[in-house]
């Protein structure tokens, strides 16, 4: 770590705090309200993130409008405009902020509206439909033995139903809903596959998949894919999912919910990583939460400490194999070419764009990148409230995935691919449709595996 002073350009490693969220104070509006008072000055300032999100285009055309020109002639229930626009994503931490800690003016924007939706949370008890949906695992569990059913009645086409879902939910009627399937992956899973004995890290590596929630329920195939590619690789893979990450909840402010999670899961993970596995999340939120979050959550909890140090996201996990042991023989190209959409919770991450890394293992295949965010988190972008600017976010997006002109679409996030290859197919003109898919499924295509 550098020792010249911190301050603007300065090459001292940011850093985030811990989050308080046990202390009475930080839940009290009014101290929220004078934080965001001296953190949204700052931005009015600087406004090197008017591109980054909706949430400071409408932060500085408050300013601009209100009767001052200031913050402070922004009225402070026009704050919750600002902070129902933030997904959360971290860009403007990680990529845009030059005064993040360990700067003087110790800026953590999402953090702070983290705080907000936590401190309004306390106070009105929170929004009831999206605490319904945050609870995944009940939601998943109570939907598999009729999945079929479900995924007719909440399919896009089913007007009717999402007509009435759209008046009671608040659940936007034109959006794709993630499809629910009566066989998660635990269940196909139940015994592992065996690990191939001639494969580059036979012998030399074991991992605990985490399958995650969305993963588990709504996109089992992409842990068909991460476990054949282990195993084709040598890797003793098993399926381990205790229970959902938190992430719908902390989105949400609940973090009291989102600690104990943390704590249980954790707790769950030490005798697997006493093993020697390393647990290698399935999805870039999931792998955020435990490698980031949960440590400032409970900083004082070594398994969580312990936990976020061994968690690899997949892709990460692919390339470090393949670095150390080899990349595998005779993988085959994949025709029409790869978009891949850098998701912003992979370069939270901040580990490079390993999806890439690991797509562009794949011979006489064109791979394109795009760091630009989708518009979509967690339930942002089909809810009716926080639609129009998932929408507005994802379309300049989704353009450019349509310039690229590649056949497949692939991102970290499987809602920011779903949420884009609705934008190209129905909003941006002809129809045409693109593959989606998750980056490790691609691959293991290309290693005729699935």
């Amino acid at each position: 770590m550098s020792d010249e002073p911190a301050g603007e350009g300065g090459l001292n490693a940011p850093f985030r705090h811990p989050i308080d969220w046990r202390s009475d104070a930080y839940y009290d509006l009014g101290l929220v309200e004078a934080e965001m008072d001296r953190v949204f000055d700052i931005c009015h300032t600087c406004r090197r993130c008017f591109n980054l999100c909706d949430s400071f285009p409408i932060l500085f055309d408050l300013v601009d409008e209100s009767p001052t020109g200031e913050v402070d002639g922004v009225a402070k229930a026009d704050y919750a405009k600002v902070a129902d626009a933030c997904t959360l994503c971290d860009m403007c931490f990680m990529s845009k902020c030059p005064y993040v800690p360990p700067h003087p003016f110790d800026i953590d924007f999402p953090h702070l509206i983290l705080r907000h939706r936590a401190a309004n949370r306390r106070e009105d008890g929170g929004d009831f439909m999206r605490d319904q949906l945050a609870e995944t695992d009940r939601n998943g569990k109570l939907v598999a033995p009729v999945a079929g059913v479900v995924n007719w009645a909440t399919a896009k086409r089913n007007r009717p139903v999402r007509k009435v879902m759209e008046a009671v939910a608040g659940i936007a009627a034109e959006a794709d809903l993630p499809r629910y399937h009566a066989k998660t992956a635990e269940s196909l899973y139940r015994t592992p596959p065996a690990a191939n004995p001639n494969g580059v890290a036979y012998g030399k590596a074991k991992a605990a998949v985490y399958a995650t929630c969305f993963v588990d329920y709504n996109t089992p195939s992409t842990a068909v894919a991460a476990m054949a590619v282990l195993a084709h690789l040598g890797v003793e893979a098993a399926i381990d999912y205790p229970g959902c990450c938190g992430m719908p909840k902390f989105e949400g402010g609940d973090l009291k919910a989102v600690a104990h999670q943390a704590e249980t899961v954790a707790a769950h993970f030490a005798p697997v990583i006493a093993e020697g596995r390393e647990v290698v999340a399935l999805t870039a939120s999931c792998a955020l939460m435990l490698k980031f979050e949960w440590p400032l959550l409970l900083p004082e909890n070594e398994a969580v400490k312990r936990l976020a140090l061994v968690t690899r996201d997949i892709g990460e996990y692919v390339v470090a194999l393949t670095k150390a042991h080899g990349a595998p023989a005779n993988i085959q190209p994949i025709p029409g070419g790869i978009t891949l959409h850098h998701a912003c919770h992979a370069r939270a991450q901040a580990m490079g764009v390993k999806s890439a890394e690991m797509l562009k293992l794949i011979p006489e295949t064109k791979v394109d990148v795009i760091e630009r965010c989708s518009g979509h988190g967690g339930t942002f972008g089909v809810m009716r409230a926080t639609r129009p600017h998932a929408l507005k976010v994802g379309r300049p997006t989704a353009r450019q995935v349509r310039e690229e002109g590649n056949e497949t679409l692939c991102s970290d996030c499987p809602l920011a691919c779903e949420h884009l290859g609705q934008l190209v197919t129905a909003e941006l003109a002809d129809g045409a449709t693109l593959r989606q898919a998750h980056p490790i499924e691609i691959f293991a295509q290309a290693l005729g595996l699935t």
